[in-house]
């Protein structure tokens, strides 16, 4: 008989599965090349340092040229922008979280003092992405620069996100919605405000709708199999349109990579995060490594899987070393929650 788990244990397993769920992925973050994967870093199991050169590293075609200083987000990492082999995370340490993590921390931070209050993360955020040396991410993802675009145009912050399309969207809600897990309605209006800030449109919205009704009932106690199984069933999400169940028999790497891309779109991501959610809905350790080991947006993927695993299995399923590892764990002190 399988011990019960409290709230607390869940939304504590939730949050640090979200960290090394990245954090596992991040120097393998957007290899889409498998067999370079495997050359470059083996078969992945632990926390790893980047290295360059990255071979599918696109940073040599991509560029964002701030309008004025309100605009400025890359500072020194610039420099590294439009040159071939350069690595996403370059500068970051083994067990160290890319830049979406890093936000969600500095969320985390302000539930635990005030709980949710837009206007207040969006200050913070504002001042986290323009002052220099706040963090050391090479990458910063797409979002960001049309935010701050829009913001160094003088719209106001509130006004500033734009249609979106990206599992990373979602990663920002998963504090929120532990936060607020006694309490699913305010949860849910909340989570949604937050996305509403930086990712817009109908694919956004049905992407933080799966991740909100998979994740409040296993915060409740529901098994993740049965939730899951009982979303794929009813078909009521437009990311969900895909035989799940009847693929759990086939070859991860099968399911992911040939029926659905690895790529970082909603449409293709999230359906593949909750297909290895279900897979390994009673092995969180394996279905971290393999989503890892999967290659293409590995990070987005892995934040969102390790809360939904972490959630159902609670904090005591990751092991001692991942949980130790983390250079910036999430706060172990969840009870002082207000509003």
């Amino acid at each position: 008989m399988k011990p019960v788990i409290d709230q607390q244990t869940r939304m504590l397993g939730a949050l640090v599965g979200m960290c090394i769920g990245d954090a596992l992925a991040m120097p393998v973050h957007w290899y889409y090349d498998r067999l370079a994967l495997r050359r470059d870093y083996g078969w992945v199991t632990g926390y790893l340092e980047p290295q360059n050169p990255h071979p599918d590293s696109i940073l040599w075609r991509s560029a964002y040229t701030p309008i004025n200083r309100r605009g400025d987000i890359l500072h020194e990492q610039a420099r590294f922008w439009g040159r071939r082999g350069i690595h996403y995370h370059q500068f970051l340490e083994a067990g160290e979280n890319t830049l979406n993590i890093k936000l969600s921390m500095l969320l985390l931070r302000q539930l635990q003092v005030h709980g949710y209050d837009s206007g207040a993360f969006l200050a913070a955020y504002i001042d986290f992405m323009t002052t220099p040396g706040k963090h050391n991410d090479t990458y910063v993802e797409e979002y960001h620069r049309h935010f701050f675009t829009n913001l160094a145009r003088g719209k106001p912050p509130r006004n500033c996100g734009v249609t979106e399309k990206h599992i990373s969207g979602i990663i920002g809600m998963i504090p929120i919605l532990a936060h607020y897990a006694d309490d699913p309605g305010k949860a849910g209006r909340m989570a949604f405000e937050h996305l509403s800030l930086t990712h817009l449109g109908p694919r956004m919205t049905a992407a933080g709708q799966l991740l909100m009704d998979v994740l409040l009932p296993v915060f409740d106690g529901e098994p993740l199999v049965d939730v899951i199984a009982r979303k794929v069933r009813s078909q009521d999400n437009p990311l969900l349109g895909y035989p799940l169940l009847a693929w759990l028999g086939d070859p991860d790497d099968t399911v992911i990579g040939r029926r659905l891309s690895t790529a970082c779109y909603v449409e293709d991501a999230l359906p593949a995060t909750v297909y290895l959610a279900l897979k390994y809905h009673d092995d969180p350790v394996q279905g971290l490594i393999v989503n890892t080991n999967l290659g293409g947006d590995n990070a987005g993927r892995g934040a969102v899987l390790g809360a939904l695993l972490g959630a159902a299995s609670g904090v005591q399923a990751w092991p001692a070393p991942w949980a130790a590892g983390l250079r910036h764990p999430p706060v172990n002190e969840l009870h002082q929650r207000t509003g």
